[in-house]
């Protein structure tokens, strides 16, 4: 009779907490395996050059970095006498780029991709081989940049330094960027 009152449920305690700390001591020892595959791929990321990191992250970057964007171009720009003017940032979706917000997705389900694009909408002027150095130099820059549109109108503005210059050309380009998820 002790047997059923006490000591059978006192035996089916201790055989639940024992089962309890074979998972909580399985949990430990993944772990430790977490923590030292943690350890080593750490100590590789480290052995790596953090220049070539910087270039890998200029390439495709994580995020939306709509300004740095705007400033790595218009800089690009700047080295051919040109300026970016009537920027306009949307999202893949057509969105504003500034009211976009990661956390409202549009779509219902998980997203096959794992990244995502920017499109950016600008106006140049300047004369045609200049124009021609800075597709040239933006082709030949890290960040992964697509030519979606390009339209190409005369100057009309612009005629006094036209004739020193030569012939300026007004330059309406649009261009996609990619960044991951």
């Amino acid at each position: 009779m002790i047997f059923f009152f006490y000591t059978k449920p006192a035996y089916d305690t201790v055989q639940i907490q024992q089962a309890k700390i074979a998972q909580y001591d399985q949990a430990l020892d993944k772990a430790a395996q977490l923590q030292q595959l943690k350890q080593s791929l750490l100590a590789r990321y480290n052995s790596f050059d953090p220049k070539n990191i910087d270039r890998i992250q200029k390439l495709l970057p994580d995020h939306v970095d709509n300004i740095g964007l705007i400033l790595d171009l218009n800089s690009l720009a700047s080295q051919h006498g040109m300026s970016l003017e009537n920027v306009d940032v949307t999202s893949a979706g057509g969105n504003a780029a500034s009211a976009v917000d990661p956390s409202s997705a549009t779509t219902i389900g998980a997203d096959a991709q794992s990244y995502d694009s920017l499109t950016l909408k600008f106006t140049t002027h300047s004369t045609y081989s200049n124009f021609g150095s800075f597709l040239r130099d933006l082709e030949a820059s890290l960040r992964i940049v697509d030519l979606v549109g390009l339209s190409i109108t005369r100057d009309a503005t612009a005629t006094a330094t036209a004739t020193a210059n030569g012939q300026l050309y007004q330059y309406q380009i649009t261009i996609r960027t990619y960044w991951l998820k």
